[in-house]
């Protein structure tokens, strides 16, 4: 069967990220040869997040062009969790975080072009904030190791900021997945109203 337009475009964004992080490795800075590397920097974690996220969707597509007309249920059971980790990632990771990036844009193209299913939304605000909040411990911990704030302005504030700033960050993360989940629903509501309006039939 032959592929169509979006799943040859999520191989070509899987393999852009792959370069790109082929390259961001390749730079020679100060900065990533210190303690956690490149590791500690939102940005890279993001790209993988990003990576991970297309090659989930590549792999999907594939299992399901294999999985398509064979009848066989194990396989269909398979496809029915990528489908669902597909979609987790979406909403708790590769959304939220990659709203800071220039990544937007094959972001906002997927959520187009394919129905994302996200989680109840407590489960999903619960695992936004473990995330945020498991990398702030992580820039805290490098810290701690270096005597060094991984982003320099952290230096130049107080710890009554830092907390601020951080609280902050952590529910703008909230707000991000809340706004991923709204933007979702109004695309494949609209599409859903548009389809149905097509299929009413012609006044005479």
């Amino acid at each position: 069967m032959a592929l169509v337009p979006c799943q040859v475009l999520r191989v070509a964004i899987l393999l852009s990220y792959c370069s790109i992080l082929c390259n961001y490795k390749a730079i020679e800075m100060p900065s990533h040869q210190t303690y956690g590397g490149s590791w500690k920097f939102l940005t890279f974690i993001d790209l993988v997040i990003q990576a991970v996220f297309f090659g989930i969707c590549v792999l999907t597509d594939l299992s399901s062009l294999l999985t398509r007309g064979s009848g066989n249920q194990e396989q269909e059971r398979q496809l029915k969790k990528l489908i669902s980790l597909r979609d987790w990632m979406l909403a708790v990771l590769a959304f939220p975080v990659g709203v800071h990036t220039t990544v937007l844009p094959f972001i906002l193209i997927e959520m187009r072009t394919s129905h994302h299913a996200y989680p109840s939304r407590n489960s999903g605000l619960a695992a936004i904030c473990t995330f945020s909040v498991g990398y702030i411990l992580w820039v805290c911990w490098v810290h701690h190791v270096t005597g060094m704030w991984v982003y320099p302005f952290l230096e130049h504030i107080g710890p009554g900021a830092r907390i601020i700033f951080f609280g902050s960050t952590t529910i703008l993360m909230n707000f991000l997945y809340l706004l991923g989940e709204v933007l979702n629903s109004y695309i494949w509501d609209t599409q859903r109203s548009m389809e149905e309006e097509k299929e009413k039939p012609k006044l005479e």
